[in-house]
């Protein structure tokens, strides 16, 4: 998709553009192989790549190219890695003030192997030690840290620490966004606080125990009742969304929401390369054997990228929560806010590791999105 549009466009700022970030942040050392190795082989990389990680370091380093003001807090070792990850995170416009050093140990770092045959990468991850504990947390430093915030963002890492940090957001009416990637202990305790939620295609059943996504979604939002919305990534399928409307006292239609569903997907228009957004009506969606409630659902179609130009999937959920983060600082609705971070997750995916391919505020092609 080419548009002719202005050299100097840029994004719109927020009017509060400030949110914080905690969670993981660290080295990524990317090996790009034409195939994944065999045990007890040895193999040449096509490519080697060094540089900074972790979810919320790569969520926070794609808001700020967006044009927000994030501060991260964290945690790293006074080693070389640790320096690394400060520089890299403070070049992107990422506040890392808040960050805590520790004097000994390492930092994080995950060895990535990037399977070019398949597409798919591989991550061996070694924690920071000594890891974060909330006695690292001084009062005046978080109060300091969430001045001002409009969201509060965790990857659900770290989670005694992250619990803190969340309970004085909501004290402070601060909204939070949780990144659900898998079950983690101490992650049920950081939803109940949450307003908005995104997880990866498997967190919904196998926290719900539901028997598709669309009814998961259902009881993820009865069960967190302070919950606005909750997104399901599904890769190459997009994503799908919930949002919790009031129904005004209105008799609204009921609905099976995986028959919603259904018939959302059936209106997608295969001919369109680029992201686009199917929307319901208000509707109550019931889930048999669930409940039911009022509100939209949503499916967000994924970019149609040629395979030759899919280079590595490293980030790309990152890259999405990133531009979610700017859809609620901006006000976006879901209908813009979807295609608009599928958008940007498919353009991470065709540079080599998390931050290679994150784009910047004045790439002109996001006009379509935003506009």
């Amino acid at each position: 998709m080419h548009m002719e549009l202005s050299s100097n466009y840029a994004l719109p700022l927020p009017e509060n553009p400030i949110i914080v970030g905690f969670g993981g942040a660290g080295v990524d050392i990317l090996a790009a192989v034409p195939s994944f190795p065999i045990p007890d082989s040895k193999i040449r990389t096509t490519h080697l790549k060094v540089l900074g990680g972790g979810n919320t370091g790569n969520a926070l380093t794609s808001a700020a190219r967006l044009g927000l003001k994030p501060r991260i807090i964290s945690k790293v070792a006074n080693d070389t890695q640790g320096k690394a990850v400060l520089e890299e995170l403070n070049a992107d416009g990422v506040d890392t003030s808040y960050f805590v050093v520790s004097k000994e140990g390492n930092s994080p770092f995950t060895y990535i192997i990037v399977d070019s045959q398949t597409k798919t990468r591989t991550c061996i991850h070694t924690a920071g030690y000594p890891p974060m504990v909330p006695e690292d947390l001084r009062q005046i430093n978080l109060l300091s840290a969430l001045n001002g915030a409009r969201v509060v963002y965790f990857d659900g890492r770290m989670h005694e620490s992250a619990l803190v940090i969340a309970e004085e957001s909501f004290r402070q009416k601060i909204s939070i966004l949780i990144d659900a990637e898998r079950p983690r202990e101490g992650l049920n305790d950081l939803l109940i606080l949450a307003d908005y939620v995104v997880c990866s295609e498997k967190f919904p059943q196998a926290w719900t125990e539901a028997s598709s996504i669309p009814r998961a979604l259902v009881s993820i939002m009865l069960r967190l009742p302070g919950l606005k919305f909750v997104i399901a990534t599904l890769g190459k399928d997009g994503c799908i969304m919930l949002e919790k409307c009031v129904d005004g006292g209105h008799q609204l239609e009921e609905m099976d929401v995986d028959s919603s569903f259904e018939s959302l997907t059936q209106r997608r228009d295969d001919s369109i390369a680029m992201p686009t957004c199917i929307a319901s009506s208000l509707t109550r969606f019931r889930a048999e054997g669930i409940g039911s409630m009022s509100g939209r659902l949503y499916f967000g179609t994924a970019e149609k990228i040629p395979l030759s130009e899919v280079i590595d999937t490293t980030g790309a959920g990152d890259a999405f929560i990133g531009a979610v983060l700017y859809a609620i600082c901006a006000k976006l609705p879901p209908e813009k806010m979807l295609p608009f971070a599928s958008y940007l997750a498919a353009a991470n995916c065709r540079a080599l590791g998390a931050r290679s391919g994150l784009l910047y505020r004045t790439d002109p092609l996001l006009a379509s999105f935003t506009q």
